[in-house]
């Protein structure tokens, strides 16, 4: 495949995305790709670990491949997006879940269906150039492929925040936030590489490691928990009015970009997902009840006209925010009983 490098590299499993001019964006054959490489060398003693990479330096993968899904959706064919996420979640929770250490390798974008791929790895490292974010309810989908359960883990309420605004964290962001590990310069990540290849030993990446540059989202903290420690989206959306702070209006900004029922279905999955309880397969199992639905009863078809086939930055949502959609929010969470999200191929 013309997408993706698979290889073993010495005690390496190798995985490379090869998209560069589409910004590594992962399509249902790359992922599919992935887990048979996984399965294979789950088992396979001369695999020690797993490094994923990606070539270019725009972006390590900036989302999911959603033009097929754009397609089939407004034909009326909800099947094909279903199967996508759910052989997707699939994967995300075969990383999380991984017997051996998986190192990704973040550069420049890394989004969405990216975050997939490498936040749940064992070790995640990040340069100068990384800009981690979970966009999705700009799409009127919701922060997904178990980014939900790292959202819902974030110190106090960054979670709802960076879901709910969108926002991009640089490597001290990334790493506070709990998407990444490790800070090491770019320049530094060949020899890197070649070391883990060589000994298949993850203490190499410590010994690499440096301090980032300073963050923006620990200074935020206090406003963030002030104005996003609603029970729901409407809670929320009144705390910020209510605040004549630079904050709240550049958060409503933001907000005001993104679906309303978005929104509020991804503040109700972090608050069901906060606790010990919560694991990788229950957040990507609240996770499809709505995308599961998100076709035909979401906002994503016309969220995904907006921003990528015409392209206008206007989405005609079903919802407005001055009134939060909380009983439809409800409905796009409800079981799906025998069509519920598996784990099994």
């Amino acid at each position: 495949m013309t997408d993706i490098s698979i290889r073993k590299t010495g005690r390496a499993g190798r995985i490379t995305l090869t998209r560069p001019k589409a910004l590594n964006a992962m399509s249902y054959d790359m992922c599919l790709a992935i887990e048979a490489a996984l399965d294979d060398w789950a088992t396979d003693d001369d695999v020690a670990l797993v490094i994923i990479d990606a070539e270019g330096d725009k972006a390590f993968c900036a989302g999911g491949d959603i033009q097929q899904l754009y397609d089939t959706g407004r034909a009326g064919d909800f099947a094909y997006g279903q199967t996508f996420w759910r052989d997707e979640y699939r994967l995300n929770a075969k990383i999380a879940e991984y017997p051996k250490p998986y190192v990704a390798f973040m550069q420049g974008f890394t989004m969405g269906g990216g975050v997939g791929i490498s936040c749940h790895g064992s070790d995640r490292i990040v340069c100068d150039s990384s800009q981690i974010a979970m966009p999705e309810c700009g799409i009127g989908l919701v922060p997904d492929v178990g980014g939900s359960l790292i959202l819902a883990n974030a110190p106090g309420r960054l979670g709802e925040y960076l879901g709910l605004t969108t926002s991009r964290m640089g490597p001290a962001d990334a790493i506070y936030a709990g998407f990444a590990d490790t800070f090491i310069p770019q320049d530094a990540w060949p020899t890197l590489i070649e070391r883990l290849e060589e000994t298949g030993d993850p203490a190499q990446i410590d010994a690499a490691s440096e301090t980032p540059p300073q963050g923006a989202m620990r200074e935020l903290q206090a406003d963030i928990d002030a104005h996003f420690a609603g029970e729901d989206l409407q809670s929320i959306v009144n705390a910020l009015k209510a605040s004549d702070s630079a904050f709240a209006a550049d958060a409503l900004k933001a907000m005001g970009r993104n679906s309303p029922l978005s929104m509020a279905c991804a503040v109700e999955i972090l608050h069901r997902l906060r606790g010990p309880a919560a694991d990788i397969r229950r957040a990507l199992e609240l996770e499809y009840r709505f995308t599961f639905r998100a076709m035909e009863q979401g906002d994503f078809l016309e969220g995904i006209r907006a921003a990528v086939i015409d392209k206008d930055r206007s989405p005609n949502w079903q919802h407005g925010l001055e009134k939060p959609p909380t009983m439809a929010a409800t409905q796009m969470l409800l079981p799906l009983g025998e069509l519920k999200m598996t784990f099994n191929a």
